[in-house]
């Protein structure tokens, strides 16, 4: 029987063929809303207003205009701005891979760290979800220290920065490259994040000690973090270090994914952990999903497994 590091390569190789093997018959504009890696076509619930901007107006957002830093590739990369639903319609802006541009040296990160490489193929729906519950809850931040695990493009770190009054945010993924795209945002957004200190980290489930800088965190979030049963022990354990205990939690916002979903709270369990399940929990959500049960929605092919990102809470 193959082990689960197996499985894990035989899924990157199965996304590397594709990516191969995909044709690049529609390069009409870089700038074209369907050439982004959350491209329409592949469904979400359509929460967070965005358009795909000019790297100038990314720029003009800066505060920090002598920055070293290695800004967008134009010839892989776009950049994405998020005009978040709240008072003022504060904007945030990300750097995102375009479609198409994987490469062989995303692979070999993968390989190298055993990671996957799902927080470069798009901004996925329940980050999405997670960054929209957020943005709704924001004073339940407040003062706080939170650390986002397995982040991808960290919509939702970068929510509760600019949109609570946080006293930290760690915005944390196992990826270098992703932890990379992560920190742009960070230093191109940071006037919206007031007194808020916002990090990035490259941040693997399976290290055994946590550096003293890191310490313990008010409110964990994640979003589908579960789907690989291979990491479901050193998330759970990651999740029981990195809690304070008494009333801080973590909330994940994950699909049901067949069992995986299932197996995760097994293991959370077997590490001493309490969790509780909530399916609706915004009332704009659980409406965004209903339409999209019956059809009425804008999102083809809808499964509710496997899309609908229900909220865990866990403690202590």
């Amino acid at each position: 029987m193959e082990g689960s590091t197996t499985r894990a390569s035989s899924i990157r190789w199965k996304i590397l063929r594709q990516a191969l093997l995909r044709t690049r018959t529609d390069e009409k504009s870089q700038l074209g809303i369907e050439k982004i890696s959350r491209k329409s076509s592949s469904g979400g619930f359509k929460l967070i207003p965005f358009q795909v901007v000019d790297r100038g107006a990314q720029a003009r957002n800066s505060s920090d205009s002598s920055s070293t830093r290695k800004g967008p590739d134009s010839a892989r990369d776009a950049v994405v701005c998020y005009t978040l639903p709240a008072h003022g319609s504060p904007k945030l802006f990300l750097t995102q891979r375009l479609e198409n541009r994987g490469d062989l040296h995303d692979f070999e990160i993968c390989n190298q760290y055993n990671i996957d490489n799902t927080g470069l193929v798009r901004l996925w729906p329940s980050e999405e979800v997670l960054a929209y519950y957020c943005l709704s809850t924001a004073e339940i931040f407040c003062s706080k220290r939170v650390i986002e695990l397995g982040s991808g493009y960290g919509l939702a770190g970068l929510v509760i920065a600019a949109a609570s009054e946080a006293s930290e945010v760690m915005i944390t993924d196992g990826n270098p490259q992703v932890v990379d795209y992560i920190q742009q945002s960070i230093e191109v957004n940071s006037r919206a994040f007031g007194c808020t200190r916002v990090k990035s980290m490259m941040l693997h489930w399976n290290q055994m000690e946590l550096s003293s800088s890191l310490g313990t965190f008010d409110v964990i979030i994640a979003s589908d973090c579960t789907f690989f049963k291979e990491f479901h022990e050193d998330l759970a354990r990651m999740v029981r270090l990195l809690l304070k205990g008494g009333l801080s939690e973590a909330l994940f916002f994950s699909p049901k994914r067949g069992d995986s979903l299932d197996k995760f709270l097994e293991e959370a369990s077997k590490q001493g952990l309490k969790y509780s399940i909530t399916e609706n929990y915004s009332a704009e959500v659980w409406k965004r999903h209903q339409e999209s049960l019956t059809g009425e929605g804008s999102w083809p092919g809808y499964q509710k497994d496997h899309s609908y990102p229900l909220l865990i809470r866990i403690t202590k």
